[in-house]
């Protein structure tokens, strides 16, 4: 499809999703629309191996939903508009390809919340992050109370939430909101390079780990054991296993399939 507020792109087995509205990228129904269509592009077309999500604005990740189009919405719009979004959150959850966040400038709302449902957020130094839902007496609707229990803990995504309040880069990381903070300058290179090493691993085993560690993980103990034993049982069946094993024992580089 053709995207207006998207910029769409695969670049060595890496795909790129960049928000694209300017001035602050306020998300609107087609922009959301928009990314549900990106997302499962991506995940279908075989030439990509890893998605980033991230921003073409230089001062601006995301500012969240246009206020104006929550003016009267009511319960039953709210609950189509949240539904949708949740949908989305089910995509990037489910993925069986890593996603990763490229994140700077101001970011807010739900373009943040997404990310929250990434592997790992990467952000630059003069990144702002926040969730302030609070102050319009509402709660992040992109799964982001869910996202961010399980990114921060209880504790600290309460304090987060009930404070509403903008973090820099270097709080985020340390309050686990963000994994990795660069100077604004290197923050792609250094994101390409991570996504470049991921797409040289076989594409069974990144889908395994996914599933194993965010599926698994929000289960009980026994029924993560579980789906471990399934991924363990049909790694073993596939070429690229046979491949990974003869590639170690003749010392030489595996050639993944």
């Amino acid at each position: 499809m053709d995207y207006e507020f998207l910029n769409i792109s695969v670049e060595e087995k890496v795909g790129w999703i960049e928000y694209n509205r300017p001035p602050i990228n306020a998300f609107n129904h087609q922009m959301l629309h928009e990314m549900r269509a990106a997302l499962d592009a991506l995940i279908a077309d075989t030439t990509c191996r890893v998605v980033v999500i991230g921003s073409a604005l230089e001062k601006h990740f995301s500012a969240g939903a246009e206020l104006q189009i929550f003016d009267g919405i009511g319960a039953d719009g709210m609950r189509d508009w949240a539904e949708f979004c949740h949908g989305i959150v089910g995509v990037l959850r489910a993925s069986p390809k890593p996603f990763l966040a490229a994140i700077h400038g101001a970011a807010v709302g739900g373009g943040l919340e997404m990310t929250f449902h990434c592997d790992l957020r990467f952000a630059a130094e003069n990144a702002r992050i926040g969730s302030p839902e609070i102050n319009l007496n509402f709660v992040p609707p992109i799964a982001g109370t869910q996202g961010l229990a399980r990114l921060m803990g209880r504790s600290k995504a309460l304090d987060y939430l009930y404070r509403g309040e903008l973090l820099s880069a270097a709080e985020a990381k340390a309050a686990g909101l963000v994994d990795f903070v660069y100077p604004p300058a290197h923050l792609h290179e250094e994101v390409a390079a991570y996504a470049a090493m991921l797409a040289t691993k076989p594409p069974e085993a990144l889908a395994a780990i996914r599933r194993c560690v965010i599926e698994g993980g929000e289960r009980a103990f026994s029924e993560g054991l579980a789906i471990e034993l399934d991924s363990v049982v049909e790694l073993a069946g596939t070429k690229n296993f046979d491949e990974g094993v003869r590639a170690f024992l003749g010392r030489r580089p595996p050639e993944w399939t």
